[in-house]
């Protein structure tokens, strides 16, 4: 078999009137590349707030950052982005559902907040496994130190939680 590929085809003009294929691609790359990198944001600081949440002494805490993993992990990915992008809208008061439906941005805003949301339960149990994986030591020598609980976590723990998890969080 011998193929003829038409190379050429990508700097013909597109039917939209906007440029050449090319153009077009090259366009549906940035945002790609956009939704993701705000999603990835989005589900860091998420995630580890919740995970952080999940191994804190305090039970409402524990219960309510378990109860949003176990929501966003168990909802499959597309049925969440549908419900960001068709009903959310239907949800909220009027005026701010039509801005949601009618934004230029919409799709990449419902895009962005759906991904980043289901991104941040598996990274939330990432973290709440790394801190669950260090030596009970290191809170205690915190504790020892004199530092509160915010301060233990900040300078003790979460350094060394996100030195394990950085390999499966890539």
């Amino acid at each position: 078999m011998s193929y003829h590929w038409n190379w050429q085809i990508f700097w013909e003009p597109s039917p939209l009137g906007t440029g050449t294929y090319m153009d077009l691609l090259l366009s549906g790359l940035w945002w790609t590349v956009m939704t993701s990198l705000t999603a990835w944001v989005l589900g860091l600081v998420v995630g580890s707030l919740v995970g952080i949440a999940r191994t804190l002494p305090y039970r409402p805490l524990q219960v309510l950052a378990a109860a949003y993993v176990e929501l966003f992990r168990n909802i499959p990915l597309l049925v969440q982005l549908f419900l960001w992008y068709f009903v959310l809208p239907e949800l909220v008061p009027a005026s701010l559902g039509l801005w949601l439906k009618q934004s230029p941005g919409a799709s990449f805003y419902s895009a962005s907040v759906g991904l980043g949301l289901f991104t941040s339960s598996r990274i939330a149990e990432q973290v709440r496994a790394a801190i669950a994986a260090l030596p009970r030591g290191q809170a205690l020598a915190g504790k020892a130190l004199g530092l509160t609980l915010p301060q233990t976590y900040r300078y003790v723990l979460l350094p060394v939680a996100y030195r394990i998890i950085l390999p499966p969080l890539t």
